[in-house]
């Protein structure tokens, strides 16, 4: 059985007999040895391997070059050098792919935006190699976050029909040729109806929460949005919670307590992963995680963040004025520069949110909240959501809805209705948050934006 560089590393006692494989990262020869070092994606450490001319396999050692793959036995020893607590003294090696003089990641710096042109290649370096075991282990502690509270992981539709956000920036599912010549109507499509990408997982969410109590939802979610940010990207993976009998301030809490959660997950990895970003991406990174871990965030209300924003004496590209969204540098001045920490704001007026937000009693504001965080912004959206029959249909017609389109959703009010909540979390904002990373492109495997879909 092939060993795990990570496991090598981690050994308490030497071994007679090991078998390890990867790519080679370097190597250098001196007197009649050859001294590489390997890496098997499994931790951020190389494997120091030392071989000699006289094993089987070393005819190849000149062909084991940076990027070339081989695989190697021999002994586990203490190292003689420095930098490294093991390693292995060949006793045979084998190459088994080489790697030209053209293999683009040599041992030099790279900038992300060459990366992004090589991202079949770039989970080989250091960064990416530690971004996206970093991405595999968040993934696992959402899972974790949820059982621990005892949620239901619900599996909801990626095709659907219905649009949660009502903004119409969705991708078309068809099998219609649209370049026949000819018109035809959705009866003749896949579903006969029109089906779209879905942008949330939320409204199929609430049907669960309303027959099972607390179930979340954990999928890739799609928006046609032609934005070319550093936060966007038209195809990412959402984190979606919905609970039955939960008011705004259940939610908040949910959403406050995974966002730590997360973070102390981040800071607690014994993989030494957080520790490249910290050097080379942000050197607060630490500092700024354990702060958020530790402390109580902030809650205002929209109508405040205004006035206190309105009152900043600050010049900011985009306007401030009651009655229109907040921006990413109004949610950034609020959380780094006002407050100084992580901050939630509630309480939208009704006409820039959705549908299926809850009325607040001053018939003004609905029961929205998005929690914000420094260096990004918003990271969670969510709401208390509807639950009143007659409200309900009343937002669907101010929304242009079709009451035959959302029949189903609109049975849930009609029997048994219950007060429930939820929300939804960029995962890939959660990523840049935990470790710095300043554009989505670089926390996802293949980065889906306007004009790109390669792979």
């Amino acid at each position: 059985m092939r060993s795990l560089i990570r496991d090598l590393l981690l050994s308490t006692a030497t071994a007679e007999s090991i078998h390890a494989a990867g790519w080679v990262r370097t190597r250098r020869d001196s007197k009649g040895f050859s001294f590489l070092e390997l890496n098997d994606g499994s931790c951020m450490g190389n494997l120091q391997v030392i071989a000699d001319a006289g094993i089987p396999g070393s005819e190849d050692l000149a062909k084991m070059s940076t990027g070339a793959s081989v695989s190697v036995e021999g002994k586990l020893v203490a190292s003689q050098g420095g930098g490294q607590a093991w390693e292995v003294q060949a006793t045979s090696i084998r190459l088994l792919g080489e790697a030209p003089d053209d293999f683009p990641l040599q041992k030099k710096g790279h900038s992300p935006e060459f990366l992004r042109s090589i991202a079949h290649l770039r989970p080989r370096t250091n960064l990416y190699g530690a971004m996206f075991r970093v991405r595999s282990r968040m993934s696992h502690a959402v899972h974790r976050f949820f059982a621990e509270r005892h949620f239901h992981y619900i599996h909801t539709p990626i095709i659907t029909a219905s649009d949660c956000e009502g903004a119409g920036e969705m991708f078309r599912v068809t099998t219609l040729d649209p370049v026949a010549g000819k018109a035809k109507s959705y009866a003749e499509d896949f579903f006969g109806k029109a089906a779209h990408l879905t942008v949330s997982g939320q409204l199929e969410g609430e049907l669960f929460a309303c027959a099972l109590g607390n179930i979340y939802t954990f999928g890739p979610t799609f928006r046609a949005e032609n934005s070319n940010t550093s936060r966007h990207a038209a195809e990412f993976w959402m984190i979606e919670p919905e609970m039955a009998f939960c008011d705004l301030q259940g939610d908040m809490d949910l959403a406050e307590s995974m966002v730590k959660y997360l973070v102390k997950e981040a800071l607690d990895g014994q993989d030494g992963d957080l520790s490249i970003f910290e050097k080379f991406v942000d050197k607060g990174l630490r500092e700024r995680l354990e702060f958020v871990a530790d402390n109580p965030f902030e809650r205002v209300s929209y109508t405040e963040a205004v006035e206190i924003l309105k009152k900043s004496g600050k010049s900011f590209e985009y306007p401030v004025e009651y009655g229109l969204n907040l921006q990413s540098e109004h949610e950034r001045w609020l959380t780094e520069e006002h407050f100084k920490k992580p901050t939630t704001v509630f309480n939208y007026p009704k006409e820039i949110k959705p549908f299926y937000m809850r009325l607040n009693d001053d018939d003004k504001t609905v029961t929205a909240m998005d929690l914000l965080v420094p260096g990004i912004g918003e990271i969670v959206g969510g709401s208390q959501r509807e639950e009143r029959l007659d409200v309900l249909i009343e937002n669907m017609e101010r929304h242009g809805l079709s009451m035959e389109d959302y029949a189903w959703y609109v049975d849930t009010r009609k029997y048994g209705t219950v007060p429930h909540a939820g929300f939804g979390m960029g995962f890939e904002r959660m990523l840049m948050f935990v470790t710095g990373m300043q554009n989505i492109r670089d926390v996802i495997p293949f980065a889906r934006t306007p004009g790109h879909c390669e792979f």
